[in-house]
């Protein structure tokens, strides 16, 4: 897929050809921190999450070094020099790059589990080799060559073995200007949702904690045990057999996004079952990360499930934890208000947590776009 101004075949260049590469130090976490020093460090980590693929220091903060740690000698970046990540237990995630395009006049210098790279020779725009070396094509080059069985790792030498297409500085330009849009409009996006987010959890705590009901300890009117994953559960037509509950299998989407909960009522006139686990969706690959965390709350049905499950996120919101332990379970508090009460606060609640669903699935979608681009844009 190309503009359609641009006709002139690209030049194919092994990666070695375009950059020349310089030595990286080995700083650990323990030895930044993120204050006002003058020596600015790029730990590997915050490639693999949290940097944009093009880094602007007048946008983004790298740590320090701090005193008495720094290294005996090194290569201050320029803009355009590229940062690889020279490890991941990921296949994906080997050789995952961001471009510094704008230093700000800050020094900075790429450290542990990097590879730094700089185009010498001139070849391309400011801009174009971070989304160049995210592109499909250089990725499944470095899947095949990545070496190690649970951590994958290259080296700069494995980059002689790995060829790219370069076009013309003028198309150059154009590609980057418009994934650059795309990396704008999903920061914008992520930003949204959780301004969204943050909307949901004050409006959940002003809510939850004005009621003025029945107090009880959920543990003294639910029994709250551990759950059980399915091990040999398998993705079926996008829906995962994830966990076990009253002898009985129920399936999540794999689809969602972020979920920390499932709600499955019924199964009797007074009792359902709310059941809670840690795992995060990685929306590129459309599969879970998961955890051992899972509880199943069976309750009495003093509570239609969502006014449960709302009043346990805000407890969650309110202690900043990602998770809840069963302890913490059994003895929150909980009001008992009446169903028709319960209602409005879920019809509140669940409108916000719709909003936040359908900004998230955009999302996505916008992720999916740029992914798609990476992939025909560069073949």
């Amino acid at each position: 897929m190309r503009f359609p101004e641009f006709t002139e075949p690209w030049e194919r260049y092994k990666v070695s050809d375009i950059l020349d590469f310089y030595s990286t130090n080995s700083l650990s976490w323990e030895q930044l921190e993120f204050t006002d020093g003058e020596l600015r460090n790029l730990h590997y980590g915050m490639i693999h999450v949290g940097l944009p693929t093009l880094l602007n220091m007048k946008e983004s903060k790298l740590p320090t070094i701090k005193d008495g740690n720094e290294p005996k000698s090194y290569t201050l970046c320029i803009n355009g020099d590229v940062a690889f990540a020279d490890a991941s237990e990921d296949t994906n995630d080997v050789a995952r790059a961001i471009e510094l395009v704008e230093t700000d006049g800050q020094k900075v210098v790429f450290g542990l589990h990097t590879i730094h790279g700089r185009d010498n020779k001139g070849l391309t725009e400011v801009g174009f080799k971070g989304y160049l070396f995210s592109s499909r094509v250089f990725h499944d080059q470095i899947k095949r060559i990545a070496q190690g069985t649970k951590v994958f790792s290259i080296s700069n030498k494995n980059f002689s073995e790995c060829f790219v297409g370069i076009p013309s500085k003028a198309e150059q330009t154009k590609i980057a200007r418009l994934l650059s849009l795309l990396d704008r409009r999903i920061a914008v996006q992520s930003k949204l949702i959780e301004d969204l987010q943050q909307l949901k959890s004050a409006i959940s705590t002003m809510i939850f904690s004005n009621l003025n009901y029945e107090i009880v300890k959920l543990g003294d009117i639910c029994s709250i045990t551990t759950g059980k994953l399915d091990a040999n559960a398998m993705v079926d037509n996008g829906v995962y057999p994830f966990f076990t509950c009253a002898e009985q299998i129920y399936k999540i989407d794999t689809y969602s996004f972020d979920s920390e909960a499932l709600l499955i009522s019924g199964n009797g006139a007074n009792v359902g079952y709310i059941h809670y686990y840690k795992g995060k969706f990685n929306a590129y690959q459309r599969t879970y990360v998961l955890s051992d965390f899972q509880v199943n709350i069976i309750y009495v049905k003093y509570f239609l499930d969502k006014y449960l499950h709302n009043r346990i996120e805000q407890e969650k919101n309110t202690g900043n934890t990602p998770y809840i332990l069963m302890s913490t379970l059994s003895e929150m508090k909980i009001n008992i208000p009446k169903s028709e009460q319960q209602n409005k606060i879920i019809e509140i609640l669940t409108s916000i947590s719709n909003k936040i669903e359908i900004e998230q699935q955009l999302l996505i979608r916008i992720n999916l776009q740029k992914q798609y681009l990476l992939k025909v844009m560069f073949t």
